[in-house]
Formats: C-alpha cells, sequence, structure tokens
C-alpha cells in the first residue's frame, strides 16, 4: 500500500507550481483528479518541442514539460465555466481531501470554486492557493511567474558572474520551491485536520517562497547589513568553495572545515597553505579570498580534472566534475538509485526522473504515467 492511498485531491492548478505539488502527492500515492480544459487542456501540454515520441516514432501532443509534472494522475475535461461543469466540480469535491488551484486571487470565486463556497459543501477540506504574490498585499492582483518572481525576489541579482549580468537559475526553481512548500503544508494541514476535524485554507505566494529560499543569503544581510554581491560559482561564507579551471576543464572544490582545507592543500602541493595566518581558517580564507584564490587557479591548472578528482576522493576532499545533464543521469550513483524510471503510456512509454524520496515500507510506484486530456473522464464522473 502506498503512503497517500487513501487521500483523494482536486487538482485544479496549471503550470507548474501547482502540477509539481499535487504530483508529488500522487507519487505517494494519492488519488489526483486533474481538471483541465476540454478545449486544449493543460497549457503547458503545448509547451514544446520536445514532445514525446509514439511506438513509431512520430512527436506526438505531449510535451515533455508537461509530462515532467503529471504522472500519476487522472485526468477530467470539465468546462468549469459552464453551470454544468460546476455542478459536476461541486459532486467532486464531496469526497475530496484536498483542493490545490493557482488561479489569480478571487479569479475562482465568478466559478463557485473559492474556499468558502467549498468548505461550505465539504467543512473539513484542506485547500491551498497558489498565487505569485498571496491574498493580500498591494502586488495580491498581479499574476506572477518564475522569471519575474527570481528577478523581483533578488534571486537574479546573487545568480551570475561577478561582473556579468544577472542570470535566473536555470530551471523554475521558484515554481519547484513553491510546489514543495505546498506539498509540506497540505501534509500539515490535514495532520490538524485529521486530530480536529477541520479543514483550512492555505495561502501561498511565490514571492514569498522566493524569499524564504534566499536562506544565508538573506541571512547575511539581516544580520551583516551589507547587500550581497554576485560571487559566480564561489560562496559567500566558505573558501574555497567554487568551480576551478584545470587543464581539460573545471572541477569543483567544495572544502568545508579547516581539515579538509589542510588535505586539500597538501593535495595541490602546498601544505604551508594550511599554516598560513590568511589561510589558517575559514574566517580568514573568506576574508582573504583575492588573495586564495588565484593562487589554488594556478595549481590546478597544471593537471587535468581527472587527477584532481580521485585525489580529492582519496582525501575525503567534497568535490567532482560539472556535468552535462545526460551525464549526470549516466552517473553510476544516478543508476543505482533508480533515478531514471521508465513509464508504460498509451502512447508507448515515457522517461523520467524518479522521485527523490525513499519509502522503506510504502515505495514510490511508477505505474501510472501523465495522462491523456480528459483520459478518465467518464470513470470519475460515473463513480462520483
Amino acid at each position: 500500500m502506498s503512503a497517500l492511498s487513501h487521500l483523494r485531491v482536486l487538482d485544479l492548478s496549471r503550470v507548474l507550481a501547482g502540477p509539481w505539488a499535487t504530483q508529488q502527492l500522487a507519487d505517494m500515492g494519492a488519488t489526483v483528479i486533474k481538471i483541465e480544459k476540454p478545449d486544449g487542456g493543460d497549457d503547458t501540454r503545448g509547451w514544446g518541442p520536445p514532445f514525446l515520441k509514439d511506438r513509431d516514432g512520430q512527436p506526438t501532443r505531449e510535451s515533455a514539460y508537461y509530462l515532467c509534472a503529471n504522472r500519476g494522475k487522472q485526468s477530467v475535461a470539465i468546462d468549469m465555466a459552464s453551470p454544468e461543469g460546476q455542478a459536476q466540480l461541486h459532486e467532486l469535491v464531496k469526497s475530496c481531501d484536498v483542493v490545490v488551484e493557482n488561479f489569480k486571487v478571487g479569479g475562482l470565486k465568478k466559478y463557485g470554486l473559492d474556499y468558502a463556497t467549498l468548505s461550505a459543501i465539504k467543512p473539513d477540506l484542506v485547500y491551498c492557493s497558489i498565487t505569485g504574490f498571496g491574498q493580500q498585499g498591494p502586488r495580491a492582483d498581479q499574476a506572477g511567474y518564475d522569471f519575474m518572481i527570481q528577478g523581483l525576489g533578488g534571486l537574479m541579482s546573487i545568480t551570475g558572474e561577478q561582473h556579468g549580468e544577472p542570470q535566473k537559475v536555470g530551471v523554475a526553481v521558484t515554481d519547484l520551491f513553491t510546489g514543495m512548500y505546498a506539498t509540506v503544508a497540505i501534509l500539515a494541514a490535514l495532520a490538524h485536520r485529521d486530530r480536529t476535524g477541520i479543514g483550512q485554507h492555505i495561502d501561498l505566494a511565490l514571492f514569498d517562497c522566493q524569499l524564504a529560499m534566499l536562506a544565508n543569503v538573506a541571512s547575511n544581510y539581516l544580520v551583516g547589513g551589507v547587500n550581497p554581491p554576485r560571487y559566480g560559482n564561489a560562496h559567500a561564507n566558505i573558501v574555497p568553495y567554487q568551480a576551478f579551471p584545470a587543464s581539460d576543464g573545471h572541477v569543483i572544490v567544495a572544502v568545508g572545515n579547516d581539515g579538509q582545507f589542510a588535505r586539500f592543500a597538501e593535495l595541490c602541493g602546498h601544505a604551508e597553505w594550511a599554516s598560513d595566518a590568511r589561510f589558517a581558517t575559514n574566517k580568514a580564507r573568506v576574508e582573504n579570498r583575492t588573495a586564495l584564490v588565484p593562487l589554488i587557479e594556478a595549481a590546478l591548472i597544471q593537471q587535468p580534472r581527472a587527477h584532481w578528482i580521485a585525489g580529492m576522493e582519496s582525501a575525503g576532499i567534497p568535490g567532482g566534475p560539472i556535468n552535462t545533464i545526460p551525464e549526470a543521469l549516466a552517473e553510476p550513483q544516478a543508476v543505482a538509485r533508480g533515478s531514471v524510471v521508465d513509464i508504460p503510456h498509451p502512447l508507448g512509454s515515457v522517461r523520467m526522473v524518479a522521485n527523490p524520496i525513499k519509502f522503506s515500507r510504502t515505495p514510490i510506484r511508477y505505474d501510472a504515467p501523465p495522462p491523456m486530456l480528459g483520459e478518465h473522464t467518464q470513470h470519475i464522473l460515473a463513480r462520483d
């Protein structure tokens, strides 16, 4: 039995933050009913190429983007703008534990699908709203998208090379983090409901989650009062903790304490660095990074990546290569952990990155692919 096989979720969300949260719940065994527009369905179905290929190798209309966040769900095509669709959804919610939506603030009220309406139908309902800026505040009525939130929320100001332009992260991290916060919040609200019999409304904002993601960098500012700069691949609070050029490419060095630094200095052929007052402690190394980093660069450029990676592994110094995506997914560790799964699909099969959670008693199963548009409409509506 799966961990959440008792749970039923009505998924009204679109794009990535909401679907990412409901995929986590689906992975853990919840029945997730994904409500889609009859005409076209989820917008992300068209966010390609690439598109899934069928058994004959021909592209289909199922985009890789849509596939990545919708496995294990059941697709029901309903026009929520119609009285009939609204009645069907009101009936569905009676048998659901959770509703997840990411419409603009107040956007579902005209359809009778807002928290006030649905909680009157089912008082113990857990209702999670994901918006750009939350349910109140001067920006509450604005739409929010990952890219703009990365900029507005400060993340881009600390991402990129020190003297280059601000950069967004290569994946939609604000959406993904918000989805994960939503999953945690939903499970906590369900625990509260199970104790008290009372549901509640969860108000999650991409902007709030982005600020929380700043973690130690925000803390550096709040404690130190200095606007954090961009460090490229370096770390604000640890040195050396960055990528360095070897003779044939780049290698990551992630020294985490003074003992590791002493071993790293010896590996570089400069054991004296560890006794140099400028470099002996992490505090000193951070203060003198502009003196130390060129010395490390001069040492590492003398040998290829494999030399340094093998040496760091032998000495217990964190570090490694900078893999491409194909290299990362083919890493022996990824293979050993089953990090890529092949799931049967009505059109053939689809390869996906596995959920990283490993349960000892309720392992995650990969027997339900991302659904075709409206695939489960008749089954779900007939049941309810």
